[in-house]
């Protein structure tokens, strides 16, 4: 069944009020359908708290370096790297925000705040030298054919020998999946400078999640028959998304990073919504509900209510993600 087929459904099946959202739902995305979106060109902004308040000034700064890298590109690649935590430490014994091993930190580590030392530990370095070693790494494969930041990505994972060798991205299978998944990953860090487009998959997903209408809320639950088929707010749109064959992580602060951020005044049923008691950081986000228009949302509250419908426009109000199928594909399994 496609899923315009699966609207009209939907809204025929349902009465009273989920008739009315079927329809709203059906309404929006046919007027959505002709809106062009994306990214854009041009200078790149930083999504509203995308990157935590700490660390958004080092980013918006030393992610302008050179051409090769923008903001959004340097936030994607820390948060692939260690979701922003500067105490990260990999078996690999990869270090700090931007984990650098010691070796390559040892020659490529900068004094970012200039306070007369290097430390791999301190954001204040760690960021800088981030920047600073992917732009030394575009230097290094700028004669090669191709876009000169998957060019630079590709040095970053395979070596620059190998770009320059192939002319380009190398015919490496982990190559080429960073140089897409970092790509990928940056417009959830970016400020959208026009409408994103709707996803195909939001109709059916928020069919999914009316389903549950009712059920109680369960902390830890996915929907599992071991949980009485209960869900929290983050398990409930991670399976409302699965049902349509896109797999969304766990917790609620990483699916923000799911796909580019439409502002209020563009929602779209489907668009996943987000609260935080901090406005300034999307890795304190702490609930999550599925946007059906005219602005409430499906959610799955906290214990001892069940999934219903609630107002989004509350002080604790963070934003909003416009879920992609490749977004949430590039989005690591553990940060």
């Amino acid at each position: 069944m496609t899923v315009r087929k699966a609207w009209i459904v939907a809204s025929v099946a349902v009465g009273g009020t989920l008739s009315f959202v079927m329809l709203l739902v059906v309404g929006v995305y046919l007027v959505a359908g002709n809106v062009a979106g994306g990214v854009g060109s041009g200078s790149v902004a930083l999504a509203k708290g995308a990157v935590p308040a700490a660390y958004s000034a080092l980013v918006q700064k030393w992610g302008n370096l050179c051409p090769a890298i923008n903001p959004a590109l340097l936030a994607a690649q820390l948060y692939q790297e260690s979701g922003f935590n500067p105490n990260a430490k990999s078996p690999a014994k990869a270090e700090g925000i931007a984990q650098f091993i010691p070796g390559t930190w040892a020659t490529h580590g900068i004094d970012g705040d200039g306070d007369g030392d290097r430390d791999v530990w301190d954001p204040n370095d760690a960021i800088p030298s981030a920047a600073s070693y992917d732009c030394e790494l575009a230097s290094y494969v700028k004669d090669a054919p191709g876009d000169p930041t998957h060019n630079m990505l590709a040095a970053y994972n395979a070596g620059a020998y190998a770009v320059i060798k192939y002319g380009g991205v190398p015919p490496y299978a982990e190559t080429q999946n960073y140089v897409k998944t970092i790509t990928t990953l940056q417009a959830s860090f970016a400020a959208p400078v026009g409408r994103v487009d709707p996803s195909e998959q939001a109709a059916a997903a928020i069919t999914y999640a009316q389903g549950k209408l009712g059920t109680p809320y369960l902390w830890g639950g996915t929907g599992t028959a071991d949980q009485g088929g209960r869900f929290d707010c983050s398990g409930l749109t991670q399976a409302a998304y699965d049902s349509v064959g896109v797999q969304l992580p766990r917790v609620a602060n990483d699916q923000y990073n799911a796909g580019p951020h439409p502002s209020r005044d563009e929602l779209l049923p489907g668009d996943l919504v987000f609260f935080s008691d901090d406005l300034t950081n999307s890795r304190a986000i702490r609930h999550v509900g599925i946007y059906v228009g005219g602005g409430y949302m499906i959610d799955a509250p906290r214990t001892g209510a069940v999934i219903r419908f609630d107002p989004i426009d509350t002080p604790d109000y963070f934003g909003a993600t416009r879920v992609t199928e490749d977004g949430a594909k590039a989005l690591p399994t553990a940060v």
